[in-house]
Parts: structure tokens; C-alpha cells; sequence
């Protein structure tokens, strides 16, 4: 493999090396690197944070890039409202982790509203749900309604729940 200077260290390095040996810079082959991904923060702001934030990969110093913003879209996101692999949603959050007040996700674990795989919430729905009104396969609350258990309350509550968002949506 050929070599050439590390671009911190000025050390021998393989024109291939993605970690300088010697210092750990990330890619040290290359003249400069800005990271991998992509990374952008709309002009508006809401206290200081960017209406919108959108951030993937990793930056210059090799970090993981975190979207924070108003809205936050990202592999990871804090924001009022988050898309996120992983993420904090402080009003609604959508993906794989997310910890918010409400949220969908594979694990939703949320103080309203969750909904997922394994959701957390005042209302749960989920194949595993813990909660206060809980709709899942298996899970517990104070009313639950699942295989084993059909509380009238939680049946009521959740007909009466699915009637006014069809009421909200026109359906």
C-alpha cells in the first residue's frame, strides 16, 4: 500500500487508513475532511435552536452527528417534534427509540400517548404495553384490554378513542 503524511501528525500513514495510527485522526490521507453524512439547520430559529434540523453520520472530529432543533430528523434527534432512529421527542417523536409525551415507535416510551412494539404511556398500544389505559397483546394497566383480558372500561374507553379521531379525520 502506498503511504503518505498524516495531515495532523505529518506521520507515515497508509493511503488507506481510515484512523491515523499514530494521532487517531479520522481519514488521515486526505487533505481535509468535513465527516461523513450530512448535516443542515434551517436560518430560522426558536431560542437559539434551528427551526429545523437535519443531521446524519459522523463530523470532522469523528462524533456522531445529533440533530437539534424545533424539528429535529436525524439517526439521533432532541427536538419539541423528532424523526430519529433514536431519539427524544419532548412532544411527539416518530422512530425505532423514542422518549417523549407522545410517540410511535419500536419502543415508545412516552408519558401520554405510546404507540409500538413496546409502548409506554397514560395510553398504550402495543404488542407489550404498559400504562394506564392499555390496548396490547400482553401488558399491564389499570385498564387493560388484550388476549386475556377484556376490562369494559379500557373496551369503551378505546371504541370511544377510535370514534373521535374518526370524527377528527372525516372518516
Amino acid at each position: 500500500m502506498p503511504l503518505t503524511q498524516c495531515r495532523e501528525c505529518l506521520k507515515d500513514v497508509s493511503t488507506e487508513a481510515q484512523h491515523c495510527p499514530h494521532c487517531g485522526v479520522p481519514f488521515p490521507a486526505k487533505t481535509k475532511w468535513q465527516g461523513r453524512g450530512f448535516e443542515w439547520k434551517s436560518k430560522q430559529t426558536v431560542y437559539g435552536y434551528p427551526l429545523i434540523h437535519v443531521a446524519f453520520g459522523r463530523d470532522a472530529q469523528n462524533k456522531v452527528r445529533v440533530a437539534k432543533g424545533v424539528v429535529a430528523v436525524g439517526q439521533f434527534g432532541i427536538g419539541l417534534v423528532t424523526f430519529a432512529q433514536f431519539g427524544i421527542g419532548i412532544l411527539f417523536g416518530f422512530g425505532q427509540f423514542i422518549l417523549g409525551l407522545t410517540g410511535i415507535a419500536q419502543f415508545a416510551v412516552t408519558g401520554l400517548l405510546g404507540l409500538g412494539q413496546f409502548a409506554t404511556g397514560y395510553i398504550a398500544v402495543g404488542q407489550f404495553a404498559l400504562g394506564y389505559y392499555v390496548l396490547a397483546q400482553i401488558g399491564f394497566a389499570r385498564y387493560i384490554w388484550s388476549q386475556a383480558v377484556k376490562d369494559p372500561e379500557a373496551i369503551e374507553f378505546f371504541r370511544q378513542l377510535l370514534s373521535t379521531v374518526k370524527d377528527f379525520f372525516h372518516i
